[in-house]
């Protein structure tokens, strides 16, 4: 069955994506455009990732910052402007 009209995207598409980590219907836009064009198919979107297993969604919702959780970079030492 469509989910997305505008784009021809379908329900499975939209679960694979969701397999695949995308837990928000932004991040299903950004793999399929779904959602994208006229959104009335974002709360279609919305209740098939429904509030599934999503390890980033259950840390915010455990009060977690996101930002304590990204990978953290090696600082570089900038050289000395003359």
């Amino acid at each position: 069955m469509y989910v997305c009209n505008c784009f021809g995207v379908t329900e499975d598409q939209v679960k694979k994506h969701a397999e695949g980590g995308a837990c928000t219907p932004r991040q299903i836009a950004s793999a399929c455009k779904a959602g994208t064009d006229c959104g009335s198919c974002v709360r279609r979107i919305q209740a098939l990732l429904g509030r599934g297993a999503c390890p980033r969604r259950e840390l915010v919702e455990q009060g977690e910052a996101a930002v304590a959780l990204a990978p953290q970079s090696p600082q570089v030492e900038l050289p000395e402007a003359a």
